[in-house]
């Protein structure tokens, strides 16, 4: 999983775009990108959507819900839980409990469609509000499997907390954001699932993509959200592992099992330990997903 593209969940030909533009996931939106008179018309779509284009394996099908605070969140549930979603994207999520509380609903909707417990995976965007922003070390063991990553937002926690804008004159985060931007790798980490990066919106500006992808693969993200299909390519080449890597990787992996006991090996004139093997064995994990 290297790109999540956002899809307006009313608009069947935005939808079948989506599915030509490479991205790894579509993030069909029921929520910002739809208007409220709009709500309906977008379940109703997106749930023939679903079943028009289930069980193929890529792009995966996910669903950005509402809110669980928005009164909307059971309603599209109930519309998009019979179509067999591959997951549900949570906004605004305030800690480890909402997690909780989605995966709870979903196990009711996954058992009137006979599927098994579980089998509806779940992305949290955790920074969208304050206190989301400061639960992000809640989500381990907020749910059994379910999790599989965790992202972060910029436009509703400057609307959250009042900011006039999330970037500086240079165009950089400033401390708020940045400091979102870590806890969230960090929650990641400690949850065990993947550190997703969120959306650069200037979609005609490529270099500051690519720019902005690197340092987020640099720092650990290893996936990052898109809202153009233009954006997509860029995205899957700054987080697909280059070949070089992937034999680094693992020249380290063969050398630790060759010798199980041992603390630290030297690899071409470096020293690497254990911390290195682990970085190895998650940089060829992503490799083959």
């Amino acid at each position: 999983m290297r790109s999540l593209l956002f899809v307006p969940g009313d608009s069947e030909r935005k939808l079948e775009k989506g599915l030509v533009s490479g991205a790894d996931v579509l993030l069909i939106d029921l929520e910002d990108s739809v208007s409220g008179e709009r709500k309906a018309t977008a379940r109703k779509i997106t749930a023939e959507f679903l079943n028009a284009h289930r069980g193929q394996p890529s792009p995966r099908l996910f669903v950005r819900i509402n809110d669980l605070a928005s009164g909307m969140a059971d309603d599209d549930l109930g519309a998009i839980m019979p179509s067999l979603p591959r997951g549900i994207l949570l906004p605004k999520s305030n800690g480890g409990k909402d997690v909780t509380r989605i995966s709870a609903k979903l196990n009711v909707h996954e058992a009137d469609a006979g599927i098994g417990e579980g089998s509806t995976e779940v992305i949290a965007i955790i920074t969208e509000t304050a206190i989301g922003t400061l639960s992000a070390a809640s989500y381990p063991g907020s749910s059994k499997r379910r999790l599989t990553g965790l992202s972060w937002g910029a436009e509703d926690l400057s609307a959250a907390i009042g900011a006039r804008t999330a970037r500086d004159e240079s165009g950089r985060y400033t401390d708020v954001f940045r400091l979102a931007r870590a806890v969230t790798i960090l929650g990641a980490s400690a949850a065990d699932v993947a550190a997703i990066d969120t959306v650069f919106i200037n979609y005609r500006d490529d270099d500051g993509l690519a720019r902005e992808c690197a340092e987020a693969e640099r720092d650990g993200f290893t996936a990052k959200l898109a809202i153009h299909p233009a954006q997509v390519p860029i995205i899957n080449q700054a987080f697909t592992p280059s070949a070089e890597a992937i034999a680094h990787a693992r020249k380290i992996i063969d050398a630790f099992d060759a010798d199980p006991a041992a603390g630290v090996i030297g690899i071409d004139g470096q020293m690497v330990d254990r911390p290195h093997l682990r970085r190895a064995e998650r940089l060829i994990a992503r490799s083959t997903r």
